[in-house]
């Protein structure tokens, strides 16, 4: 039987969930979006910043700890070359935004490509515009503190404040200690999307079980409790 948890992520700042291409006249890097407009984040590329955060977190364990956990983080996350008894325990799926939002805007993009295009009130390129904004930026040169020749990139961001939710599922339920290195990883993961390092993507992430109730700070205490000398 399938278990189904949530990650549910807040952006504080504004975030670019790159998709490694621009659109040509407009921006040169564009975010990932879906078909009718609304921005997402991969859940393979989610599932690399949970793993790298959770690696993080072992390797700074004492030692008499870190097999115990880094094992945990292998069940988790399987390991390179995953056999079938290696592979990784949990599937992270894309975090969207919320699904009625997505459902009722889908529905109205429908009924709008019914109409000439020259009658439509709504498109997918409104939707995107709605929630996103272009933020453009320029290297300086260190001589004169003057703009560099030929250096203005523009790439579009996701809005502050939105809210994003991606499912992470479970074949099999998982232990207490793939819960407790999974909410805390998740507590650990603050920076999210391209420019991360420079200022956005700044994120605030919790776990919640599959009724919506947030059990980040129970398995908080755990994951204290257990590697607690």
């Amino acid at each position: 039987m399938i278990e189904i948890y949530h990650l549910k992520i807040k952006l504080l700042s504004d975030t670019t969930f790159g998709r490694g291409d621009g659109v040509a006249g407009l921006i040169d890097q564009e975010v990932e979006h879906d078909a009718n407009g609304f921005p997402y984040l991969r859940g393979r590329t989610l599932k690399g910043l949970l793993s790298e955060e959770c690696d993080n977190i072992v390797v700074i364990l004492p030692e008499e700890f870190r097999s115990r956990w880094q094992e945990t983080a292998n069940h988790l996350f399987g390991i390179p070359g995953s056999t079938l008894g290696t592979i990784s325990k949990m599937h992270v799926g894309d975090a969207c935004l919320p699904k009625d939002l997505r459902r009722e805007v889908g529905l109205q993009l429908d009924q709008e490509k019914t109409r000439p295009e020259h009658q439509r009130k709504l498109t997918e390129s409104d939707v995107l515009s709605s929630l996103t904004t272009i933020r453009r930026q320029t290297a300086i040169d260190p001589k004169d503190g003057a703009p560099a020749e030929h250096s203005l990139r523009s790439s579009r961001v996701v809005l502050r404040d939105l809210c994003f939710t991606a499912p992470l599922l479970f074949e099999e339920t998982p232990t207490a200690d793939m819960l407790a290195l999974l909410a805390v990883g998740t507590l650990a993961l603050r920076r999210a999307g391209s420019g991360r390092n420079r200022g956005r993507g700044h994120v605030c992430c919790t776990l919640h079980n599959s009724n919506g109730k947030e059990i980040t700070q129970d398995h908080l205490r755990y994951f204290q409790q257990e590697t607690r000398e």
